[in-house]
């Protein structure tokens, strides 16, 4: 059978701490992320695409500058919410720890939300370190 792939890549800026860690990460830290969509089909459109890159780029980059870029992604019960609060910091709270892997998932249950058929999600959270998530 055929197959199909296409990979969008859309780089951001966050900031986040791992909640309950016990290593340098316990630390507000930031990160120049490199994200990876992964959209793959058995079968290309009448123009002989998978889906249009400005689409993918539309819909996910859309939501990423609004809700994560230049952001701080913390846990939802991290202590620090509150202090950041009142200094007025824009914040992205996650029901999961921020690590990559789980803001890899966050960004690809956003994406199904809009019927993008994401088949892997890949965020290089350094030039030489990443993680990925596909979904069930």
């Amino acid at each position: 059978m055929e197959q199909f792939s296409v990979i969008k890549v859309i780089d951001f800026c966050y900031g986040h701490r791992l909640f309950n860690y016990n290593g340098k990460c316990k630390h507000l830290h930031g990160h120049n992320g490199r994200l990876e969509i992964e959209i793959t089909s058995n079968t290309v459109d009448e123009l002989g695409m998978v889906i249009d890159f400005g689409e993918i780029k539309r819909i996910a980059k859309q939501w990423i500058d609004d809700n994560m870029d230049h952001k701080m992604l913390l846990f939802k019960d991290d202590p620090l919410v509150s202090v950041l609060r009142d200094c007025e910091e824009p914040l992205y709270l996650m029901d999961d720890n921020p690590t990559a892997e789980n803001i890899a998932k966050e960004i690809y249950k956003h994406l199904l939300s809009h019927n993008l058929n994401v088949s892997k999600m890949r965020l290089w959270e350094t030039e030489n370190g990443c993680a990925t998530y596909c979904g069930e």
